[in-house]
């Protein structure tokens, strides 16, 4: 069993620009052990940035970022193979770095490889000889080797489809759950977002900047497909998610009113078929308010209020 870590990723007061434009603007989130946390956001709204920075990749030029962790990996947009090794070599690139000697870590790094869903054969393989989908298992496994406490995904499953995705996403809760890591991805996709995080940030452009915090009151590994639809589609209603995607407000269509017996009316009052009242939350997303200026998981500005 686990120990519980206390250690976090704490972003407060982050700005950024290149040259005079602005490309962040007063950032504030946490992300504690044993948590995903999903920033979603239309393209050019900063979230590769905000990740860099997270990560130690750029210079922050305001604000904080305080990781607490003790190690923290990173799984790119693309999967960055060197072209000269092996599979097996990419894999095992980190602990060649961390000075681990070569038997033991093409042991860890072929086990860990193995329960990825790649074959002995595959890892001899150079990645020009993989598909797409093999080269996204090998950077994942990259990644999981180093057991980091953090780990930072930028859009990794975007160009992927739809079953090697349901698997990798598999593969990772599975890894993310049994080690207690803390989890900061990044996605366009409120769908993803909604099968794998804990809390979801959503980001508005221009600059970038978080608009609102949802919380998923759902473990991961027991959402099925029609609780990840039904709660996409609630989540795509939010008058600020539209905004941050620049969709066209909710038309909502005005039907006839029918009589319905007194029996209709107490099943309402029930909690029955009637539905939730209008600016009530949605089912399954918590959004919360903050109590703070620092928003952590359990606290966000309340979203389409």
């Amino acid at each position: 069993m686990n120990t519980i870590s206390t250690a976090e990723l704490r972003v407060h007061g982050l700005s950024h620009a290149f040259a005079r434009d602005e490309v962040l603007s007063g950032i504030h989130f946490r992300v504690l052990a044993g948590e995903v946390v999903a920033l979603v956001g239309p393209s050019g709204c900063g979230k590769t940035t905000l990740l860099h920075l997270a990560a130690g990749l750029l210079t922050v030029q305001e604000g904080q970022v305080d990781n607490g962790f003790a190690s923290t990996a990173f799984m790119f947009q693309q999967p960055r193979l060197l072209p000269w090794k092996t599979a097996l070599d990419n894999v095992a690139l980190g602990l060649k770095a961390a000075g681990i000697p070569r038997a033991e870590r093409h042991f860890r790094a072929r086990a860990l490889a193995l329960r990825l869903g790649l074959a002995h054969r595959d890892l001899d393989k150079f990645p020009h000889q993989l598909s797409g989908g093999m080269q996204s298992r090998v950077a994942l496994a990259r990644a999981l080797v180093l057991a980091p406490e953090l780990l930072l995904l930028d859009e990794p499953f975007s160009a992927l489809d739809v079953g090697l995705k349901e698997e990798l996403y598999r593969l990772l809760l599975d890894h993310q759950a049994e080690r207690g890591m803390g989890v900061l991805m990044i996605t366009h996709d409120l769908m993803e977002a909604v099968r794998l995080s804990d809390a979801i940030l959503v980001m508005a452009p221009e600059p970038g900047r978080i608009v609102c915090r949802f919380e998923l009151d759902r473990p991961a590994a027991r959402r099925d497909d029609a609780w990840v639809y039904r709660h996409t589609a609630e989540l795509l209603q939010t008058p600020d998610v539209r905004m941050s995607f620049a969709l066209p407000p909710v038309v909502v269509a005005v039907e006839a009113e029918i009589e319905e017996p007194a029996q209709g009316q107490d099943a309402g009052r029930k909690g029955g078929p009637a539905g939730p009242a209008r600016g009530e939350p949605l089912s399954g997303l918590r959004l919360v308010s903050p109590a703070s200026g620092l928003v952590a998981v359990q606290g966000g500005k309340r979203c389409g209020a």
